[in-house]
């Protein structure tokens, strides 16, 4: 097909972290029991589901998150979609659903990414925010695996998560809401995962912080996850996140963080993180596909409050945050192979 290379009417400098509808969307159904086909690229448009669908009555499903950035001599770049495939696949899995096949998974992306191209920002302007979604839009009335899955996948023009940009920001740790618990569906991407965490951070928001910690279910102590990203801090030029329990997302950005610290020469600890031992380091950040790294200046627990680096960005935090975004977005050469070019 013959696609429409004009630019949109959009206002780069003010972009923003919100929807916009974009021209082009990949869409393919699979019955239970049998596996994913490829699907078929369509003009963007709302779906017709029917009121017994199992996503709408059971919460069957889950959901993507990645981004399409445009370099400084043209090329576009991904960032490791092929963690995305698999993690989507452990998800279908846990929630009971077909797992669609990287094959599948990435051809699709890249479809999506292409039928799009004019609505990704210029360098530094922005990114273009991958959505696939997995679900049961089959009718179902106990509870049970639905009779028939979608798998969509859209895209948006994006631009900072936190206002501000690379600015520290405060925190408030939630003694009486939790995200997960043990045994339940913590570690995957969940659609019901969201959902309760919006009125937390509502009210943290409305306090004046720009969102939540939560702690863990079991000891109400351990750092789990900042709202919808993963935690981490330095002490002493040690970098600590939140091991990996069943509980906290296994974010995407959270392992290349892991990975380019040590090869920066940081020791890295991936273990339980009481929250009196956060209060004491001296850097904290969170990092997530639509942040990538977010500076946390203050975190507010029980009264107390810790500030953070003095109120700047710390230099680890900036250090990381400059590797890491310089191969995102093909500044330097990537010689851990994680940017595959469009």
């Amino acid at each position: 097909m013959m696609l429409d290379d004009s630019k949109p009417s959009i206002d780069w400098d003010s972009l923003t972290f919100s929807f916009t509808e974009t021209d082009r969307m990949y869409m393919s159904t699979c019955k239970k029991g049998e596996e994913w086909k490829s699907g078929v690229m369509q003009d963007y448009q709302e779906l017709r589901i029917s009121p017994a669908a199992g996503v709408i009555n059971y919460g069957q499903g889950l959901f993507e998150g990645m981004k399409a950035r445009r370099t400084e001599d043209g090329r576009v770049l991904l960032f490791r979609p092929e963690f995305n495939a698999r993690r989507s696949a452990e998800g279908c899995r846990r929630l009971g659903m077909p797992p669609v096949s990287e094959e599948i998974f990435l051809s699709a992306v890249k479809k999506v990414v292409e039928e799009n191209i004019r609505w990704l920002p210029p360098n530094g302007k922005g990114e273009l925010y991958i959505r696939p979604l997995i679900f049961g839009s089959g009718a179902v009335l106990g509870v049970s695996p639905a009779p028939e899955y979608t798998f969509l996948i859209y895209a948006v023009p994006v631009g900072p998560y936190f206002k501000g940009g690379m600015n520290p920001i405060s925190l408030k740790v939630s003694d009486e809401y939790h995200r997960a618990a043990p045994g339940g569906s913590g570690g995957v991407k969940a659609i019901g995962n969201y959902a309760p965490g919006m009125m937390p951070s509502q009210n943290a928001k409305s306090e004046g912080y720009a969102e939540i910690i939560y702690l863990d279910a079991v000891n109400h102590k351990y750092v789990e996850e900042v709202g919808a990203a993963n935690f981490f801090c330095i002490k002493d030029n040690v970098i600590y996140t939140p091991e990996l329990t069943g509980t906290i997302l296994p974010g995407i950005t959270r392992l290349s963080i892991i990975e380019l610290g040590r090869s920066m020469g940081y020791e890295v600890h991936e273990e339980k993180i009481d929250i009196d031992f956060a209060m004491t380091a001296d850097e904290a950040f969170c990092a997530g596909t639509a942040a990538v790294i977010s500076p946390i200046g203050s975190i507010e627990h029980g009264g107390k409050i810790t500030n953070y680096s003095n109120g700047g960005i710390g230099k680890i935090t900036q250090e990381l945050f400059v590797a890491l975004t310089d191969i995102m977005n093909g500044r330097v050469e990537d010689k851990f192979g994680w940017t595959p070019e469009l």
